[in-house]
């Protein structure tokens, strides 16, 4: 308060009162969980469509938490987590964007709140890998079998098959789910965990690395350049942008 007083008396303005002091110390104590997640969302670097959830989840539970530790803005952490209800209600519960998050190793089903939303989550990524197993062709399934084939015994075959897919699937889900390891490249021991993660973790959860590309793109097709074909102005933005990323 010293300081902010020597710096109002000496550029002539109004000393700044202890109330106002307060009401900029509780502003940025309710802020700061929003800034930190539109820090990690804005991210390029390990920030997958996944992190959305998880990100506004944690956001909103920290912003809650906020509330009985303010006294001249109590009513902000329930503005902020209502905006956030009403701007994400569309992504919030959506199944795609939970699957995204469940098969990233680092966050799986800790990041729900309740059994049940987890137990919702875990049925719907059981559900996408039994879907994958049975789109996928399988041993004994090729049209050049014979078609000498007793009915009875085929039909007998291919139940078995079914059942061993969906305990394969269960298994792979339930030692997942167990795993407590967190890196992306424990992906490459559940095969079909991996799979789901790759459609549905493609795109991004921010313009913002996309919006750094378009000013990139600038500096590749300057007023000297400006007679580049498409296909050679996106090599050389390419070229331009992978630089920083290790082969």
């Amino acid at each position: 308060m010293a300081d902010l007083n020597t710096i109002s008396s000496k550029l002539g303005l109004t000393a700044i009162t202890e109330r106002e002091r307060q009401f900029l110390k509780e502003y940025c104590t309710a802020m700061k969980p929003l800034t930190v997640a539109l820090d990690i969302l804005q991210g390029e670097d390990k920030c997958f469509h996944g992190t959305l959830l998880p990100t506004m989840e944690t956001l909103m539970l920290k912003t809650e938490a906020l509330k009985s530790g303010l006294q001249i803005l109590r009513d902000l952490p329930d503005a902020i987590v209502k905006a956030i209800k009403t701007r994400f209600a569309d992504v919030l519960g959506n199944e795609e964007a939970i699957l995204a998050a469940v098969t990233l190793p680092k966050f799986k089903l800790r990041w729900l709140r309740s059994q049940e939303l987890k137990d919702k989550a875990k049925a719907s990524l059981l559900a996408e890998c039994r879907k994958i197993v049975h789109e996928e062709p399988q041993p004994g399934t090729s049209s050049t079998c014979s078609h000498h084939t007793d009915s009875a015994k085929e039909s007998d075959f291919f139940a078995f098959e079914e059942d061993e897919d969906t305990s394969s699937a269960e298994n792979q889900v339930a030692d997942y789910i167990r795993s407590s390891e967190q890196n992306l490249n424990s992906l490459c021991g559940f095969s079909l965990i991996k799979k789901i993660s790759l459609r549905y973790n493609a795109a991004t959860p921010s313009s913002a690395p996309v919006e750094r590309l378009f000013s990139l793109g600038k500096l590749v097709f300057s007023l000297k350049r400006n007679r580049l074909s498409d296909k050679r102005f996106e090599k050389l933005l390419l070229l331009r942008y992978n630089h920083w990323f290790n082969c």
